[in-house]
Formats: structure tokens, C-alpha cells, sequence
């Protein structure tokens, strides 16, 4: 595939859809070892309707099950056998560590996902993530993904 992914290319790799699908983008990509992905943030995400009425902020779950979802294409497209034209690999979120919220993410704002893997496998791959808007960390953790 070749850069940048978009949506088309991203539901080739991931199983999720609208509106759970939380990536929009992949500018970059080094396989096994680091992904950028961008998520554009707008008023109109379901969500935003009840977290917080008056005050809109996205949720910091779903913040991380966006980085998340970017990084589950990193392990997809690392792992080329869980690419292979019907076999059946799903890929889950199995864990998370260190997670930390510095900065609400409003309507309008970007988010940048940065991912490298610390730890990789055919099966279990463990990886360190941020998110940055405007070039301020909004959020980082370290995820675990599990391919079947």
C-alpha cells in the first residue's frame, strides 16, 4: 500500500466501521517498528452529543482505542500472513499501561498518533503511543494488541 492510507485502505486492514472506525489517515508507516495516523475531530461525532452537552470533549476511551486502531494497522501490515486473502485473523486490544490524559480534545482539533512498537511478534505485540494536537501530548500510553 502506499502512503498516505486513507479511509479506503484503512478497511482493508481493520474490521471496524462508522462510526467506530476512529483513524481517517496513515502518513507514516515503517513496518515493525513505527506509524503516524491522523484523526480529524468534528462536532458532528456521535459522541459529542452527550460528553458534555455545552462543553464537548472526547472521550479519553476512545481517545485510546484510536491509538488503538492505529496501532493494529502497524501489526497487520508487519505480520503479511495476517493479510492473506481469506484467513481469518482478527485483531484485539488486549491491555493497557501507563495510560495518562494531558490535554481535552475539543471539536477541530487533530490528533496525531505516534506508535512504536516495543515489543513484537506474530501474535502479541506491545507498543508505546501519543497523541498529539498542535504538537502537545494530549495523551500516551502503552498498548497491547493480540493477533489471532
Amino acid at each position: 500500500m502506499e502512503l498516505p492510507l486513507t479511509h479506503k485502505d484503512i478497511i482493508k486492514v481493520l474490521p471496524h466501521r462508522h462510526p467506530f472506525l476512529l483513524v481517517d489517515m496513515i502518513t507514516e508507516l515503517e513496518l515493525g517498528e513505527r506509524i503516524v495516523g491522523v484523526k480529524n475531530v468534528t462536532i458532528n461525532e456521535p459522541f459529542f452529543e452527550g460528553h458534555f452537552p455545552g462543553n464537548p470533549i472526547m472521550p479519553g476511551v476512545l481517545v485510546i482505542e484510536a491509538m488503538a486502531q492505529v496501532g493494529g494497522i502497524l501489526a497487520r501490515l508487519s505480520e503479511p500472513e495476517s493479510m492473506k486473502e481469506g484467513v481469518d485473523s482478527a485483531i484485539y486490544f488486549v491491555a493497557m499501561d501507563k495510560v495518562r490524559f494531558r490535554k481535552p480534545i475539543v471539536p477541530g482539533d487533530q490528533i496525531l498518533f505516534e506508535l512504536t512498537a516495543m515489543r513484537k511478534g506474530s501474535r502479541i505485540w506491545k507498543m508505546k503511543g501519543k497523541a498529539t494536537v498542535q504538537n502537545t501530548i494530549a495523551a500516551e500510553a502503552e498498548l497491547v494488541a493480540a493477533l489471532r
